[in-house]
């Protein structure tokens, strides 16, 4: 076999392959699978002159010799941020004179290990790590004060260790917690995730779910949508799957690991408590663009400058890694996503050619991006540690997308962000509330809870987490129970739901301590339950802000007339409009909770 002079870097591997997929239903699916990684060459002038970009777009290099270049942010005055990885820091880098290239060296403004991810919000500059999110002020200079650790609990990384960090136009921070593997089921609900958190980091939810990692996202700039390019599962030979354009909506679930692309089932995963795939699906919302598989979607931005043609406003850019699961490799560009009237239409590429030598070598692998202050695009090559600064030299024109300069000039909208916060606020709890009211009463109990006394440490989330045991009395007329426990005294949401459980059979009048937190349950058998407050289904422990006074935490059973025709995994307000004309009989018991010191990380 002849082996081409670039190709010797891992030709072998190269091999076609076949790998079988098999689970327990007797499902047996092969597949061709290539692992192939073009070589590292130098970025020389001849080969950066052969980028390709739209006509009237220039490439200059803004600063070299970074290394591992990762993650880029932009103050308003212009201050450009990069974190590096390997290196554990982020650079300060600054262009005074603006003619597009970075003064004198750059500074190093902060050091942590695992230095990825990072963020500018009202003046003060946000980093997160594997596992810590801290903040500094910004100084005058652009240097950094000292950092201040906020949260010091993020999920295990795993696989995906890369957490990438925004805000909102809600004001709240949202955190990209990728999935630890290529399909498996979680343990800990965080991973393959976006959190939702306050800046203080005093409280955290699950934004969106099913999302294997999403690494790049971003607002648009019209709508306040959240929009955002998932990382698709490798192994599924040259064509599959898809990188994935989602529409990121409050409380929604993206497929992985089980459904992906356009509601595709994955064939070697099973889903716990004895959900189908069928079920899985019908709660997953599909993609609404699929990109070339394997292509590695990494920093998402909206374009919301002024230097480029009009006909950009109101359309993101995403820089593509570059492939290792796929021949020809796919990837090593820039690409455009255009959107009209706020929704995606296409993804076009925009800036190609970081692959050289008929594809395989290449001088870039695109990570970071940002839009500087004067309107360009800047890229970071975590590979050969570049920062590339495109340029438009033309005359910007009208615009076409039903996006104008001044809706990009404008603050973005934050009302699709508090969507939920709205839904659930200021609303009575499920005791409480007329359509679920009755005269008749029944007794709660638990073996660790006394009415009206504190909740032992191990059911907070602060500890042990592990959900109590619950007893009540029977109802002659009960065809199910159900389980609600919220929380009136959290903020800013209120009640805060921690466990929703339903379809409870009337020959139960027990859960015992320690149940499974997924959407179904096998023992007691048959048992659902729902995403609470936090976007996570099953027992989610007190967890009040640190010095709080102690919050109420209601423990709800109700007993209905019917078993309940509510999916698996469903909300409160699902659970609560299905149970309205059901209840037979209710009781509660009321523990108390508080926190006083900080737990260790």
């Amino acid at each position: 076999m002849n082996i081409p002079r670039f190709a010797s870097r891992i030709a072998l591997a190269c091999l076609p392959l076949v790998a079988v997929a098999q689970q327990g239903d007797g499902t047996r699916v092969g597949f061709p699978i290539h692992v192939f990684k073009p070589a590292k060459v130098d970025p020389t002038p001849e080969r950066i002159a052969q980028l390709k970009m739209p006509a009237g777009f220039a490439v200059d290099v803004f600063a070299s010799g970074l290394k591992n270049a990762r993650v880029l942010a932009v103050a308003p005055d212009g201050t450009v941020y990069l974190s590096r990885r390997d290196q554990g820091d982020v650079l300060m880098l600054k262009d005074t004179d603006g003619n597009g290239v970075a003064d004198d060296e750059p500074v190093v403004v902060a050091n942590r290990s695992g230095a990825h991810g990072i963020a500018i919000h009202d003046g003060r500059f946000y980093l997160v790590t594997v596992r810590e999110l801290f903040v500094a002020d910004i100084r005058p200079d652009g240097r950094l004060g000292p950092l201040t650790l906020l949260v010091g609990d993020l999920p295990d990384a795993g696989q995906h260790a890369n957490r990438t960090i925004a805000f909102g136009p809600d004001g709240m921070l949202y955190l990209s917690a990728g999935s630890t593997c290529n399909d498996c089921n979680e343990n800990n609900p965080e991973n393959a995730t976006i959190l939702r958190i306050a800046p203080d980091g005093k409280s955290r939810t699950i934004f969106a779910s099913g999302l294997r990692n999403t690494i790049g996202f971003d607002w648009h700039p019209a709508t306040g949508e959240l929009w955002g390019m998932d990382d698709g599962i490798d192994f599924l030979g040259d064509d599959d799957q898809p990188e994935e354009l989602n529409r990121i909506e409050g409380g929604r679930q993206y497929g992985w690991p089980h459904v992906y692309a356009d509601g595709r089932i994955y064939p070697q995963s099973t889903p716990v408590g004895q959900i189908t795939k069928a079920q899985w699906k019908a709660a997953s919302t599909p993609m609404v663009l699929g990109w070339t598989a394997h292509a590695s979607p990494m920093q998402m931005v909206f374009y919301r400058g002024s230097s480029f043609p009009a006909e950009y406003d109101g359309d993101a850019f995403v820089t593509m890694r570059g492939s290792w699961n796929r021949d020809p490799s796919s990837g090593y560009e820039i690409v455009r996503v255009r959107f009209a009237g706020g929704q995606a239409q296409s993804i076009t590429p925009f800036v190609t050619g970081f692959l050289t030598d008929g594809g395989t070598t290449h001088i870039a692998r695109p990570m970071g991006l940002a839009v500087a202050k004067d309107g360009s695009l800047l890229m970071a090559d975590d590979a050969n540690g570049v920062i590339y600064r495109f340029s438009y030299q033309g005359t910007a024109g009208s615009a076409a997308t039903g996006t104008t300069r001044a809706d990009a000039a404008r603050p973005t909208p934050a009302g699709p962000m508090r969507k939920l916060d709205v839904a659930n606020s200021g609303l009575p709890i499920a005791s409480e509330r007329p359509a679920l009211r009755t005269a008749t009463a029944l007794q709660v109990v638990s073996g660790s809870i006394v009415d009206g006394a504190t909740i032992p440490a191990r059911h907070s989330d602060y500890a042990d987490g592990v959900s109590p045991a619950l007893a009540w009395s029977t109802v002659p007329a009960a065809r199910s129970y159900v389980v609600i426990v919220e929380d009136p005294d959290s903020k800013p949401v209120a009640p805060f739901a921690h466990w929703l459980a339903w379809n409870i059979p009337a020959s139960i009048d027990r859960l015992p301590e320690g149940l499974q937190e997924q959407p179904r349950l096998t023992e007691p058998d048959g048992v659902l339950q729902g995403k609470g407050t936090r976007g996570s289904a099953g027992w989610y422990g007190p967890h009040p802000p640190v010095g709080d006074a102690p919050h109420r935490y209601y423990f709800q059973v109700f007993a209905l007339d019917r078993m309940l025709d509510v999916p698996a995994g469903s909300d409160r307000e699902t659970l609560v409009a299905a149970m309205a004309g059901h209840v037979v009989a209710e009781g509660r018991l009321v523990g108390l909770y508080a926190q006083q010191v900080k737990p260790p990380k």
